[in-house]
């Protein structure tokens, strides 16, 4: 469930039950199908114990590498690492030959289990990618204010459309900077589940994509005031008071002020869980961290550097506000938007992890 290549990448493995599952509902194909039931079936035979919470539905207790184009072409995550890393499981399975078939289309014989790990010259394909066009957006109006939304709309047409976000920054003409300040997740009209896990189904062909924003930011509240937080989409849920969002930051024992790398879940306006990471930036192994009183979380806020052209040139994160744990626990509240200028727009995501964004600017007072 991990990306150890941090926030930027998704996480590199899948988990292998639910994907054959998928495969089964997805296929026309009876030799695909009993292929399926197969693997299903050596799962089962396979796993000693398997427990799982409710916001990981689809967990089957066995997980496999499958890379994104991207991260397939890299020479960290790619084949020649992963080959290296898994030799004698490489060795032993067909996996990295179907890897290579599916980014690459080069062919391969069963019989031989021969490892494989294309050339970083061998050219990829990206079968989950969409080509997608977002049209510009249209305004209902180019101000807003909270109480007073604004109608925002773009024309969408494309194939393997996954997730599709809304994105608000402030803009900080001073700095040329963007302080990212919400990114949620816009629902489809219809919702696909598998093994309790949810899609957003946009349907077949172009599309009119509405959605009505209200110049709102949330924050963190601990008891004794709110602190403004960014919300990142974690999990897709059956509905919106299912969704997971994740706040990332610095988490401080109060029992000799040692610090952690750490995230906070949240679901439904509470805090569910906190994990703290072996590496920096939310990278390497999660670890769930029992909070205790008098423990502080430090939120860490995202800024987006332009250049002279308005164009992103790098992201930088800095320290917020802090909250405190205490006999309350940690809400997710909404607050008014500071007047100023924003940018706001559609992040439209496809399912080789490529990212098709829209933006314009408008005024909140």
């Amino acid at each position: 469930f991990t990306s150890v290549f941090g926030r930027g990448s998704p996480p590199s493995y899948i988990d292998l039950g639910n994907f054959v599952q998928l495969l089964k509902r997805e296929t026309r194909s009876s030799a695909v199908t009993r292929a399926a039931d197969q693997v299903l079936a050596a799962l089962n035979a396979s796993i000693v114990a398997e427990r799982h919470g409710s916001k990981k539905s689809g967990a089957t207790g066995m997980s496999i590498y499958f890379p994104n184009s991207r991260l397939f072409q890299h020479p960290a995550a790619g084949p020649q690492s992963y080959t290296t890393v898994a030799n004698r499981f490489a060795a032993d399975s067909l996996w990295d030959d179907f890897l290579t078939y599916h980014y690459t289309g080069r062919q391969f014989d069963p019989a031989l289990g021969t490892i494989s790990a294309p050339g970083k010259d061998t050219p990829v394909a990206a079968p989950g990618a969409g080509q997608i066009m977002v049209s510009a957006i249209k305004l209902s109006d180019d101000v807003a204010a909270p109480g007073e939304p604004i109608h925002v709309s773009a024309d969408i047409d494309g194939e393997n459309i996954g997730y599709i976000l809304f994105f608000t920054g402030y803009l900080d003409e001073a700095s040329n900077s963007i302080f990212v300040a919400d990114m949620d997740y816009l629902e489809s009209a219809d919702t696909r589940e598998v093994d309790g896990v949810y899609y957003p189904d946009w349907g077949e062909g172009a599309f009119e994509l509405e959605f009505e924003w209200e110049p709102l930011m949330y924050g963190i509240d601990d008891g004794r005031g709110a602190e403004l937080a960014l919300f990142k989409p974690e999990t897709y849920g059956a509905a919106p008071e299912n969704a997971v969002y994740t706040v990332d930051g610095v988490y401080t024992y109060a029992d000799g002020g040692e610090t952690r790398s750490a995230r906070l879940y949240f679901s439904d306006g509470e805090l569910q869980q906190v994990f703290s990471f072996s590496g920096d930036g939310a990278t390497g192994a999660p670890r769930e961290i029992v909070t205790s009183p008098g423990d502080t979380f430090t939120i860490l806020e995202q800024w987006m550097d332009m250049d002279s052209s308005g164009r992103v040139s790098g992201i930088a994160m800095q320290d917020g506000g802090t909250v405190a744990f205490g006999d309350q626990p940690l809400a997710w509240v909404e607050l008014d938007a500071a007047p100023g200028q924003y940018i706001i727009g559609f992040i439209v995501q496809d399912l080789d992890g490529n990212s098709y964004p829209v933006y314009e600017k408008v005024t909140v007072r």
